[in-house]
């Protein structure tokens, strides 16, 4: 046995060296959408071989166009560095990363449709075009029907293809009834194509192109010299454009909560702020915490009445109220106003509880989207915990 752990231990004592001189293998993700050509065009062997002149260590790099792949990698910290979209750089600055920059610089998306749609409920039952389901255009497309109330399910056939600029034409050709694009891509086409459609939605500035994110774990120099060799010129090595632009934190923090995020608006309910569900409660109205049994006894809003929403549909606006359960509700009065709150905008339990209250007819549903943490942060009286 001592034999055993001293050979454990002669074997750290020499591997200890190049940890803490950070001498091991870099690696790195390029993950490109096959919709956008300047991910086509990166060579993984160049930069390997340039970043490992660099930084003196060996550097891997993989080239993936599995996207969804690549956002489940940055929550693990698989990877020291990625060059990717937006959103796969926002998922990465969430989970340990920091941006050095993108390729591109920022700009909206825009949901184009077909002449005489003023809004995403009246594309019900038709078509539209949409880059690979895990592609940035798709991503934000969902963002954005997310935030009008919609999703996806209103159309009968989403056409999920390879080719960006494709959409546009299948839309001028009448194949289909929306798609999703870039303000500048969809400025040039309406420009050609008069009359053929027009934006119903436009999402908030997303970071263009490739952007890159470094693993701030990653030890000095070599952490240093990669930022420096990917803001210099010659980053144009390998087929990565310069990283030339340096969007707001806030463009990645839009970009990631439109994956999640709740909606801003809830058709049959009443949105309201902390101070508007304060004024009701003073008025009679019932304040229903719908978080698990765990949640509301460590905190929650003083008088607030716990009746869960154990929630197992997803997390869509077109949700199926049948996989969850919110028996509880029977306990409420429909008559009363009542007033549904969680744990803030990325919760979806309140959203879910306050449309299935609407639907089965209670009179006056109120929402309170920002939940315990817009509470709390007003300084707003709580009670429970210990």
């Amino acid at each position: 046995m001592l034999r055993f752990v001293a050979r454990i231990a002669f074997g750290l004592a020499l591997a200890w060296p190049a940890f803490a001189q950070g001498t091991g293998e870099i690696k790195i993700l390029i993950a490109y959408d096959p919709s956008d050509s300047e991910g086509l065009v990166v060579n993984p062997t160049t930069i390997a071989n340039s970043l490992g002149n660099v930084s003196g260590r060996p550097v891997k790099v993989i080239k993936s166009d599995d996207l969804g792949n690549a956002m489940r990698a940055t929550r693990t910290g698989e990877f020291d560095v990625y060059i990717a979209p937006a959103h796969v750089a926002a998922s990465a600055l969430a989970h340990g990363y920091d941006i050095v920059g993108a390729t591109g610089k920022d700009e909206p998306y825009m949901l184009v449709a077909r002449p005489g749609v003023r809004a995403p409920a009246d594309l019900k039952g038709g078509k539209i075009y949409l880059t690979q389901q895990d592609s940035v255009g798709t991503y934000i497309a969902r963002g954005m029907l997310n935030e009008s109330g919609q999703s996806l399910k209103v159309f009968q056939d989403v056409m999920y293809r390879k080719t960006s600029g494709a959409g546009l034409l299948a839309l001028s050709a009448g194949i289909v009834d929306a798609t999703v694009a870039r303000r500048s891509d969809v400025e040039a086409w309406t420009r050609q194509n008069p009359g053929k459609g027009a934006p119903i939605l436009t999402s908030k500035s997303v970071p263009g192109g490739m952007t890159v994110a470094v693993k701030r774990a990653l030890p000095d120099p070599a952490r240093s010299k990669l930022i420096a060799w990917f803001e210099a010129p010659g980053s144009y090595v390998g087929g990565i454009g310069r990283v030339a632009y340096r969007p707001e934190g806030a463009s990645y923090e839009y970009v990631a909560g439109l994956g999640h995020f709740t909606p801003g608006q809830l058709p049959g309910a009443t949105r309201v702020s902390a101070a508007e569900a304060d004024d009701l409660i003073r008025k009679g109205a019932v304040f229903v915490d719908v978080r698990s049994e765990k949640e509301y006894k460590e905190r929650h809003v003083k008088g607030a009445q716990w009746i869960p929403y154990v929630e197992k549909s997803l997390k869509d606006v077109a949700f199926d109220p049948a996989a969850d359960d919110f028996s509880g509700l029977a306990k409420l009065d429909p008559a009363k106003p009542v007033i549904f709150a969680c744990n803030g905008a990325e919760c979806w339990k309140s959203y879910k509880a306050s449309k299935v209250a609407a639907a089965k007819g209670f009179k006056s549903v109120y929402w309170f989207r920002g939940g315990l943490p817009e509470w709390v942060a007003r300084g707003m009286p709580v009670e429970g915990g210990t």
